[in-house]
């Protein structure tokens, strides 16, 4: 029984299914006690749904229900995420803005404070750690996700760097068609909700480590059993002080990462000095999981 259950993978699908409604809840928290209260536009298709929304209403009289807009815009994002991040992530993303559009529907929405900034940092820090926690359990909030994670496959950039990039011309429309104050306060919760992806979604930060060591097929064996990681090797180093023959060890790895490394080198070398460079930037081929 363990062994059918390891192979169809239900532990891995049972914490994404729980990662999409933690995102659900989060979004529709942050939507309806924060951006919609306080006139905060969201980022990426999700403002687009709230500028749809209040634009049909103030323009032609229609509510049209933001959770309708929402789900309707991400359909042909699907279709996207299916060519070019894979099947399974599609599904799970499917059910994430499902979800999604669900729980804004159903949350009643609540004014907990008139302060558009407080409403502006709070809703972005939910949005933010929301679509952090998808990102990390191999999932996406959909929308400009999808675009983005496109985009930093084929770039490198980082998920929050380029989110931030296309939401200028969400917020510049929000300012223009409801009121420039609007702009800045929407443009701080973007800012707030974008470095706090950065935090959680912590695949996409590379750092250089750089390992001196008495033992480097020891280490070696350790981290490359652990990770897939390529390692370089320089031999016939000597230490200054005692002159004693070392090896130096250069690897990149992901921040993610960094327990296994750590667990790594207590088991090969505890002694090995250990320099860990962050956020470098790489150029050439750096192997990185798929999403499923």
């Amino acid at each position: 029984m363990t062994a059918l259950w390891e192979h169809l993978h239900l532990d891995k699908y049972s914490s994404r299914l729980s990662a999409s409604v933690v995102y659900a809840l989060l979004a529709s928290i942050a939507f309806n006690f924060f951006y919609l209260p306080g006139n905060i536009y969201s980022s990426g298709v999700n403002g687009v749904a709230q500028i749809l929304t209040s634009f049909s209403e103030s323009l032609f009289g229609i509510h049209v229900p933001m959770s309708v807009t929402l789900f309707a815009l991400n359909i042909p994002l699907f279709v996207l995420a299916w060519l070019k991040l894979g099947k399974r992530f599609t599904i799970f993303t499917f059910i994430t803005i499902t979800l999604t559009s669900f729980f804004i529907q159903i949350v009643p929405q609540t004014q907990l404070t008139a302060d558009p900034i407080i409403c502006a940092i709070f809703g972005g820090a939910l949005m933010g750690i929301g679509i952090g926690y998808t990102l990390k359990n191999g999932l996406s909030s959909g929308g400009l996700d999808i675009i983005s994670l496109t985009i930093r496959k084929k770039t490198g950039k980082s998920v929050g760097s380029i989110s931030i990039m296309f939401n200028v011309v969400i917020v510049f429309l929000a300012g223009y068609l409801f009121g420039w104050q609007y702009m800045f306060y929407s443009a701080l919760s973007i800012f707030v909700s974008g470095k706090m992806t950065d935090v959680i979604y912590t695949k996409q930060k590379k750092m250089q480590v750089m390992i001196v060591t008495k033992e480097p097929h020891l280490v070696i064996e350790a981290i490359q059993g652990r990770m897939r990681r390529g390692i370089t090797i320089i031999h016939d180093a000597e230490g200054a002080f005692n002159e004693e023959p070392q090896s130096i060890l250069f690897t990149v790895v992901t921040r993610y990462e960094m327990p296994l490394l750590i667990a790594a080198m207590k088991e090969s070398d505890p002694k090995a000095f250990v320099s860990i460079s962050d956020n470098v930037r790489i150029l050439g081929h750096f192997y990185e999981e798929e999403m499923f």
